[in-house]
């Protein structure tokens, strides 16, 4: 079964087309890479799969559900991370936990941000307004946030910016073991290559709103006969034309 189907869609803003004519689909308890550079199209498609954005035009099925019919029933289920999107500066950690899980209609919701504190590290920080807290810090916060409510769909846009190493080869191990653990399906746009080489089983190549290719991360580097993923993504990037697929 998918756990996200995308059919031809598109999203235009007057003449300006950021998503054009896409379809991809990701397998559940599989995790896909959206990737391509700035303006490629990842957060607009993003934003259409959460129901932010409408699109011009094509379908989105989310865990079964049509997103344009019936998105709420997928929603509760799904859950989204970006380090570039604030929480309330002035309250706390745990209070911003709080109101996410009263949102999700969490279970004993102390109980699971106890859970979530102590996996991500973020027992000491409990009690700091969320504004005091230096980047890193935000972005174990969101990632928190984001399991709130065990999704089976989780959406990641660069789950491991402003990290350390060490403590973003932590997070992804975490998020490994999330999805081995509970079957969950993740959607991961990311500019760090190595990470999607680790994470992902297949890849979606975008630029300038259109999938030029796809495949799994070894199918890749083998067709353009690359030594790792982020040299196939320059010269997908620095193409003089391009072909959808």
């Amino acid at each position: 079964m998918d756990a996200i189907s995308v059919e031809h869609l598109s999203k235009s803003y007057g003449q300006t087309t950021a998503v054009d004519d896409i379809s991809f689909a990701v397998s559940a308890g599989t995790t896909l890479g959206l990737l391509g550079g700035n303006g490629a199209g990842k957060t607009t498609t993003i934003a259409m799969l959460l129901g932010l954005l409408l699109p011009t035009s094509g379908r989105i099925s989310v865990l079964g559900h049509d997103m344009a019919r019936d998105r709420f029933a997928a929603l509760a289920r799904m859950n989204f991370s970006s380090p570039y999107i604030s929480l309330p500066h002035r309250l706390s950690v745990a209070e911003n936990l709080r109101v996410y899980a009263h949102l999700y209609n969490v279970r004993h919701p102390q109980r699971r941000i106890g859970e979530l504190a102590e996996m991500l590290d973020l027992t000491a920080l409990l009690g700091r307004p969320a504004g005091q807290l230096s980047a890193g810090q935000k972005t174990r916060v969101a990632l928190a946030k984001s399991l709130i409510n065990a999704p089976d769909v989780l959406l990641l846009d660069e789950p491991t910016a402003s990290l350390d190493p060490d403590t973003g080869d932590f997070v992804r191990s975490l998020l490994e073991r999330y999805r081995a653990q509970s079957g969950c399906t993740i959607l991961l746009a990311s500019h760090n290559m190595a990470e999607v080489e680790r994470m992902c089983s297949e890849v979606v190549m975008l630029r300038r709103g259109r999938i030029v290719d796809r495949g799994s991360p070894d199918a890749l580097i083998a067709r353009y006969g690359r030594e790792d993923l982020e040299q196939v993504f320059l010269d997908i990037a620095r193409a003089p034309h391009e072909v959808s697929i």
